[in-house]
């Protein structure tokens, strides 16, 4: 039979057609999420509706019609409903193990004020054998709806305390982790009384306080250092409670949308029992760790072995170190330029000589580690970026790329925040630390100090600093939520003031966003391999009930997690 032209042509445009309808033939991929609002914190390509993911990798990104290439028999499709997508949250400053043990210790975070304390300790007595310690974490006199009956220097005192807990000694960490109460029981058995003070307090000048009375007595309170004269009496814990801890702290990651994890200083202990739960597939949620800088043995150990990177599960990795500079505002420990307006003569503490964070400074750059250093007063700071700059200019190839980091850069003078920038110094801040902090702290540093170097994140961007947001957990709830809030709103969560503390330093949701997902992954080098949504990098998500980007802020603060999706694996569903 003879095929005519017009039929050629037919045949011709049906293979077409039939070809374009089949589409390409693509391997079918082990998770397709579709039907969403996918932010993709990829600025080539903002937004998307749907994602193809293989062997933990993101394979496809784009809409929800062309996807459908990638579905086959063993697919996991999930529907979004149109629910929102980001890149998986990471948490660029917190405490691993502190959050675990939050959930097994007395938490404290919720208190109203001192009484609440006082029941909470009394039934844990309760419950408890006499001699047994009760330790516990979370309050902050500041934060009270009422000031106790007795009041020094800005704290209350043990007596309530040591009534309901007599055989039972107590020892209570404040929320920054930079102050602690004691009972009378605790402070007995440490040898703590008015004659001991003056001596213990001539040891402990260059780095902590013991609030005492007019008469020289102790009131319970302890700062920085001299926490020491307390905790080296509480017993240490156990293995297993150690891994209780840990898996409580990798739960509430998932619950939170938490999919990477910056563990803010960790002991070899820590460290192995992080390799542990790894080699039995049960760590769950990826760690980049830093080494504590109080162990100067662990940080030369570590010089000479230099940096792990786990470059094939991506799971943990030791690059980093962190060192403490100086207090907290809350405890009035940060170290300040000018005195605190409601303590007059008081400067706060600087906690480790800043010849050691120089010393350490030249040998991170040496060996390739990089160091982040606790930092909140203004003069910490300064004197940090001023041995930050001393060590990058005598090694400038070692510091062609160092990220050395300032954690919390929360109050700066205005001459320092342009070097954040030049420096190309990476201030990790935590946006929640304004909203819980900004109604008090303006007692400690007075409107101009607030105004010009506190909590500001705009001025920072503005220099050409990358922020990396978060917690500080256990310090604040892990919750991302209140910290993206508090970084768009500069209000309390109680939605206080209107239009905000210094509206002008409010972040937009676009830069929010990347301060707790690409931002946060160039702060440990990670930037390559997650924090967007990109093809090749892992499979990391975290799904919103609500559209964070265009919601109103109120709503902000009732949007839950949904779902958290860690390598292609689904490890949390609301």
């Amino acid at each position: 039979m003879k095929i005519t032209k017009p039929l050629n042509r037919f045949i011709a445009i049906a293979v077409a057609f039939f070809c374009y309808a089949c589409g390409p033939q693509q391997e079918p991929a082990d998770m397709v999420i579709k039907n969403g609002s996918i932010y993709t914190v990829n600025d080539s390509q903002p937004m998307a509706e749907a994602i193809a993911v293989s062997n933990g990798r993101i394979v496809f990104v784009g809409t929800s019609a062309e996807v459908d290439a990638h579905v086959g028999e063993g697919t996991e499709v999930i529907d979004l409903e149109g629910k929102t997508l980001t890149p998986g949250l990471i948490e660029g400053h917190g405490h691993m193990m502190g959050l675990g043990f939050n959930e097994l210790n007395l938490d404290l975070n919720q208190i109203a004020n001192y009484n609440e304390m006082v029941e909470m300790v009394a039934e844990a007595v309760r419950n408890a054998q006499p001699g047994d310690w009760i330790t516990g974490r979370g309050w902050h006199q500041s934060k009270w709806d009422e000031t106790p009956e007795e009041v020094v220097k800005g704290f209350q005192t043990h007596k309530k305390l040591s009534e309901v807990s007599p055989d039972n000694p107590v020892f209570l960490r404040h929320a920054s982790g930079h102050a602690g109460f004691a009972n009378a029981k605790a402070m007995e058995i440490a040898g703590v009384n008015q004659l001991s003070v003056e001596s213990f307090s001539e040891d402990l000048v260059d780095g902590g306080e013991i609030i005492t009375d007019d008469l020289g007595n102790p009131t319970g309170v302890f700062n920085e250092r001299a926490m020491g004269l307390i905790t080296k009496y509480v017993p240490e814990t156990t293995e297993e409670r150690n891994e209780q801890a840990l898996e409580l702290a990798i739960k509430a990651c998932h619950r939170n949308g938490i999919t990477s994890f910056h563990d803010a200083g960790a002991g070899q202990g820590t460290i192995d029992l992080m390799k542990k739960f790894k080699s039995e597939g049960k760590l769950k949620v990826r760690m980049y760790v830093m080494l504590t800088g109080r162990d100067p043995e662990l940080l030369e150990t570590w010089f000479e072995r230099g940096p792990e990177f786990d470059t094939t599960d991506n799971l943990l990795t030791i690059r980093s170190i962190k060192l403490n500079a100086d207090g907290a505002l809350g405890s009035r420990g940060a170290w300040l330029l000018a005195e605190y307006t409601d303590r007059p003569n008081h400067f706060g503490h600087e906690t480790m000589p800043m010849d050691f964070v120089l010393d350490v400074s030249q040998k991170g750059l040496e060996h390739g580690f990089q160091v982040c250093t606790h930092a909140i007063g203004d003069r910490t700071n300064q004197e940090v970026l001023d041995r930050y700059e001393q060590a990058f200019n005598e090694n400038p190839e070692g510091a062609a790329n160092h990220r050395f980091r300032i954690e919390h850069a929360q109050h700066l003078h205005p001459n320092d925040i342009p070097r954040f920038g030049q420096l190309k110094v990476i201030p990790a801040m935590q946006a929640i630390h304004m909203a819980s902090d900004r109604p008090w702290a303006i007692d400690r540093l007075g409107e101009q100090r607030i105004v010009d170097g506190a909590y500001v994140w705009k001025k920072l961007l503005e220099s050409g600093a990358i922020i990396v947001n978060g917690t500080d957990v256990p310090v604040e709830p892990i919750n991302p939520i209140p910290s993206f809030y508090a970084s768009v709103s500069r209000r309390t969560l109680k939605g206080m003031p209107e239009g905000g503390f210094e509206p002008d330093q409010k972040m937009t949701r676009e830069e929010a966003l990347r301060s707790y997902t690409l931002d946060a992954a160039y702060g440990e080098f990670a930037e390559n391999v997650k924090g967007s949504i990109e093809v090749g990098k892992l499979a990391d998500f975290t799904v919103f009930t609500k559209d964070i980007m265009t919601v109103s802020e109120d709503e902000l603060l009732t949007t839950e997690v949904a779902m958290t999706i860690i390598g292609g694996e689904i490890v949390y569903k609301n």
